[in-house]
């Protein structure tokens, strides 16, 4: 008897707990569940709880019953980060040698970075490359990237909704985190892990992330893991600009009113649909749409 072929798409969703959906994230499930939907997938969750320190009691268990209020079902069971510290600690150590100790301070890093990379870290100039200077300890361990002109240095992906996007990883990015020096493992490598080996083969998610994208294929093609496909959708921001998150006030969706929720941001996302009355009729319609809002991105 053959064995069933793996799906050809699976998606996921993939919150950290730190506080109810708002707007901004609704967007980002809105965006991911309607590609899986589109093309027949599956649509995982998973909870990005690896930072322990920000994660707030109960808040993993409030984002699952929204999902449920605004009628998305995931497959299979909820995967959370916190549980599998041993599958990122195998995976860093399979990179041998391209990870290293690093013992520099918060300070330090500030004082001799390179630059500010395009999420905002800090471009690590390759202080501890050559190992730990005397009288220093290990904080945290480190990915090498190649020095510059270095046949990988430049990594590009097509991003479905944005187009060629491409980053020089040594200029752009520099030698990146791995294990954190609160102990906590970094969510570039945790991502990469969890992908990997829950079978993701499309990433639909907020454009706050896209920066971290060629770093993530770094990671991948040192791991020999596939590389998914990608799309990063617009982020929802304050009226000054800022984007909208838990971190600067955004407010918790209205559950009582969860048609209201979704009309908003299938408007946001440019979805051109009728009014719906219930919540499953609202699916089928923006289903209907968001496979007519793909067809007018640029190829």
């Amino acid at each position: 008897m053959m064995s069933a072929s793996p799906p050809s798409y699976i998606g996921r969703f993939a919150p950290s707990p730190s506080g109810p959906l708002h707007a901004g994230s609704l967007v980002a499930a809105m965006a991911s569940y309607l590609d899986a939907r589109a093309h027949q997938g599956q649509w995982l969750l998973r909870i990005e709880d690896i930072d322990e320190a920000r994660t707030v009691s109960g808040a993993a268990q409030d984002i699952e019953a929204a999902l449920n209020t605004f009628g998305m079902r995931w497959d299979g069971p909820v995967l959370v980060q916190s549980q599998r510290k041993q599958h990122y600690r195998n995976a860093c150590d399979r990179l041998g040698a391209h990870v290293y100790a690093c013992g520099c301070s918060r300070k330090e890093i500030a004082d001799s970075r390179l630059g500010v990379a395009a999420d905002g870290a800090a471009i690590y100039p390759g202080t501890c490359r050559n190992g730990l200077a005397p009288g220093k300890i290990a904080r945290a361990l480190r990915v090498r990237v190649p020095d510059q002109g270095q046949d990988g240095e430049e990594i590009g992906f097509k991003d479905r909704w944005l187009g060629w996007q491409s980053q020089h990883l040594a200029s752009e990015a520099g030698d990146f985190v791995l294990k954190r020096a609160d102990g906590f493992w970094a969510y570039q490598l945790a991502v990469v892990v969890d992908d990997a080996e829950q079978g993701v083969t499309h990433i639909v998610r907020g454009a706050d992330l896209l920066a971290s994208t060629e770093r993530q294929i770094y990671l991948q093609r040192l791991l020999g893991y596939p590389t998914p496909s990608y799309l990063h959708v617009p982020l929802v921001k304050h009226t000054d600009g800022e984007k909208l998150s838990k971190q600067n006030g955004a407010q918790a969706l209205d559950l009582s009113r969860p048609l209201d929720e979704l009309h908003r941001a299938a408007k946001f996302l440019g979805l051109e649909m009728t009014t719906a009355t219930e919540v499953a009729a609202f699916w089928e319609l923006a289903t209907s749409a968001w496979q007519r809002r793909l067809a007018q991105l640029p190829t």
